[in-house]
């Protein structure tokens, strides 16, 4: 072994481990049965890259190794528990699912027979336990009402469901629809642009605030392939409005039919967006698929991640020989739902109450007990706090409720701690509400809101102050709700 030259420190970066010993530690080998090699290896060069810049000593290289293995797992999304008020909160993953959903989605996993008949062993429809979950969902006066027989399909989203219905139905002709529901459907996607993008040329009528029955019937002509109604979802016209109900458009469809040269009819494609299956007193403005069937609707279109309470998915109901028509159009096998979003969706279906109905309906009196032991347990105070519908439904309807409030500076501690917290940061203070929060997560919540307690504490202005470091900025972020958008 040469020795070092006289004068010259040996170089610490020499005692990095190697990459290979770093590979032999026990925690690393038994971490291959659940992370990729191409993982572990960038998991190991960060801890030398670490020791290299002088970060960590290579005696440290080692430890931060097998903290990062034991860490790491195979997604990098974090579950985080919702202190916002929002029930279908789009930036944490809109309705979180119940339990026979999880079940369904585990069960699902491997081989099922989504697409055959193990009787007869033979090949079947896809999905269809999922779609006669929907039909029984479904009230006994809807299936009378409507005069034919009901269908449904199921499409990976509320978007594809249009576009689908829009493609199969309208075609390149007019597509009448109102002004007013002309809307931004999220993250810059306009619902003008989206039915364009099939071929369909838009035909708008009425106002922004006022459309009337008259102002369909003088727009229907020889090219009109369809009707369009779309509930606005994430806002309100409040004042001097108007709009036309489905069951007059349904009336001015059948008429536009009998007046065509071909004798075509002409399909009603209702979108109520937010998933409500039936009305629900608790949102008494909110349109929901049961009632656009009941008024007419060839076709009503609906989520099936908001206020249904079920996974990802674009629910179509409607009149058999109008889903047969769109289930057999080219465009639905691109559009599918794979057997996981199916085995979800039933389990929502045929289980119980899910979290997003339980959280629409909690108990205000036990929301405020809940609250009070959160507030003793961390040496707060309890304040009223509305909570909301989020994902464009029900927008501007409170739900009444509680909140422990908070330094605005525990925000970003929260948000960045084990579990990861979102709270709503609000006129200078951070709101706890435990609306959205299963309540055998409450003691886990106190502990995470302690933990950002203490770590607030240790950043302190040593002067005695009470600054603290800056945290970065609080503004456009998901906790900071005040639209209905969420």
């Amino acid at each position: 072994m040469t020795a070092e030259p006289p004068g010259r420190a040996e170089d610490p970066r020499r005692r990095i481990p190697r990459t290979d010993t770093l590979f032999a530690l026990p925690e690393v080998v038994d971490a291959r049965s659940r992370l990729s090699e191409a993982v572990l290896r960038s998991l190991i060069t960060q801890a030398q890259s670490r020791a290299r810049s002088g970060e960590i000593t290579p005696e440290d290289v080692p430890p931060a190794v097998r903290a990062a293995v034991a860490s790491r797992t195979a997604t990098t999304l974090r579950p985080v528990l919702n202190a916002t008020g929002v029930v279908v909160h789009t930036n944490l993953g809109r309705a979180p699912l119940s339990r026979a959903a999880v079940e369904a989605l585990v069960a699902s996993s491997g081989y099922v027979d989504v697409e055959l008949d193990l009787a007869s062993g033979q090949r079947s429809k896809r999905g269809t336990g999922t779609r006669e979950a929907l039909l029984a969902a479904l009230p006994a006066a809807v299936h009378e009402a409507v005069p034919e027989n009901l269908d449904a399909l199921v499409v990976n989203n509320g978007a594809a469901a249009l576009v689908l219905a829009t493609t199969a139905l309208a075609g390149t002709g007019e597509l009448i629809v109102s002004r007013g529901e002309l809307v931004e459907i999220g993250a810059g996607f306009r619902l003008p642009d989206l039915i364009a993008s099939t071929g369909a040329l838009l035909r708008e009528v009425g106002t922004t605030n006022r459309t009337h029955r008259a102002d369909y019937a003088d727009a229907i002509g020889p090219r009109t392939t369809g009707l369009l109604k779309v509930h606005p979802s994430n806002f309100r016209v409040d004042g001097f409005t108007s709009s036309v109900a489905v069951e007059d458009l349904r009336t001015l469809a059948d008429e536009a039919a009998i007046d065509r040269d071909d004798g075509l009819p002409v399909p009603l494609i209702v979108d109520v967006g937010s998933g409500l299956l039936t009305p629900d007193p608790l949102l008494p403005d909110e349109p929901d698929l049961a009632g656009a069937l009941t008024a007419g609707a060839d076709v009503v279109i609906a989520s099936g991640d908001k206020l249904l309470g079920g996974p990802q998915a674009g629910i179509l109901l409607g009149r058999s020989r109008t889903i047969q028509r769109l289930a057999t159009h080219p465009l639905a096998r691109a559009l599918r739902a794979d057997k996981l979003t199916l085995a979800a969706l039933e389990a929502t279906l045929t289980a119980g109450p899910s979290p997003v109905d339980r959280s629409l309906h909690a108990d205000p009196a036990r929301l405020r007990e809940r609250a009070d032991h959160l507030a003793a347990a961390v040496s707060a105070s309890v304040v009223r706090h509305e909570g909301r519908v989020g994902g464009g439904g029900a927008p501007g309807v409170p739900l009444p409720g509680w909140a422990v409030r908070l330094p605005e500076d525990l925000a970003p501690l929260l948000r960045t701690g084990e579990p990861a917290v979102l709270p709503r940061v609000h006129d200078g203070a951070c709101l706890v509400d435990l609306r959205c929060i299963p309540e055998p997560d409450d003691g886990r919540l106190a502990d995470a809101v302690r933990a950002a307690q203490a770590r607030l504490a240790s950043t302190s202005d040593p002067t005695g102050t009470g600054s603290t470091a800056s945290a970065g900025s609080t503004s456009d972020r998901p906790d900071r709700h005040d639209g209905p958008g969420h």
